[in-house]
């Protein structure tokens, strides 16, 4: 399963990297027409740009919210769970005073 997101997120990586490549051409060809001003140009592509990150940043969080909803399906401890239990184990031995 974690292949598969792996496989599935270095795709998605791979086609907006030839995606904002040809976007790029494009938006030189518009500019070298005369179709849309040089800062026109740019400005288009940080928008895309921007966009392009907010979209990446929604799609991450929403893996990581299904992630972690199937480890809790699956009854698996979580590392911060973990984390979590190994504190309160020590604090307990303190409580005890052994080591």
């Amino acid at each position: 399963m974690l292949d598969f997101i792996k496989k599935t997120m270095l795709t998605g990586i791979g086609l907006a990297l030839k995606t904002k490549d040809e976007l790029e051409d494009w938006v030189k060809e518009v500019v070298k027409k005369g179709e849309m001003t040089e800062n026109e140009g740019r400005s288009f592509l940080e928008d895309m740009k921007n966009k392009s990150q907010k979209a990446q940043e929604d799609f991450e969080d929403k893996i990581e919210t299904k992630f972690k909803e199937l480890l809790k399906k699956a009854n698996i401890a979580t590392r911060d769970e973990i984390n979590e239990m190994k504190q309160e184990i020590e604090e307990l031995r303190k409580t005890l005073g052994s080591k």
